[in-house]
Order: structure tokens, then sequence, then C-alpha cells
């Protein structure tokens, strides 16, 4: 197993709703923090959904480990972001026996 090199700075978002002025709420998201990661392709597909072509790209993304409930470990629900990148997270796994980094699978350009 190679050990990660961790380049790339992702902001991890959570989804919140917030209020749309008319008395409901809207989908948004926030910023939880900054994390390390290294960022890898895994796989890519196109494919024609509802008439128009869509690009489905995974990736595995690798972030120093953190213990369950630490607002620094990943979860599905939420997503990185580099730039106008959007990397919904799917899974998450300890990456090593050890739980040093966090292995996590992600499918890019999802939730705008």
């Amino acid at each position: 197993m190679h050990r990660p090199v961790l380049r790339r700075r992702l902001t991890l978002e959570e989804p919140v709703e917030l209020a749309d002025g008319g008395g409901g709420s809207i989908g948004g998201w926030r910023e939880v923090g900054t994390l390390w990661a290294d960022v890898r392709a895994v796989s890519g597909s196109e494919m024609l959904q509802g008439g128009r072509d869509r690009q489905r790209v995974t990736h595995r993304v690798i972030v120093r480990g953190a213990p369950v409930g630490s607002p620094r470990r990943p979860s599905p629900h939420q997503r990185f972001r580099d730039g106008s990148r959007i990397f919904d997270i799917l899974a998450v796994a300890e990456n090593d026996p050890d739980g040093r980094f966090i292995l996590c699978w992600t499918e890019e350009g999802g939730s705008a």
C-alpha cells in the first residue's frame, strides 16, 4: 500500500436548510472545514439520461484519519469542493488498519 500524498486542499461541506424568505426553506451547503487530500480518478462513464449526455467520474479521496463523530471526519451525506468542482461523498472507510487515513469514494459533478 502506498502512503497517500496529501497535496490537494479540499473544502468539506455539509447540507443545511436555509430560509427562503417566504416561510419555507431550501437546501444549501455550509463549510465544515478544510482538509488536505490525495485525489485520484478511478473510473468514468458517459450515458444518455433524460435526453442528455451525462458523464460520471468517480474518485478515491484520501484524507487524514479522524475518530467517528469528529467534525474532521467526512461522511456520506457531505461533499468536497475544490473551487467549482464538487465531489459528492458516497462511502467512507479506514484506509489502513491504524486509522491514520480515511478513504472516501466520491462522484464528481453531483449536487451544485
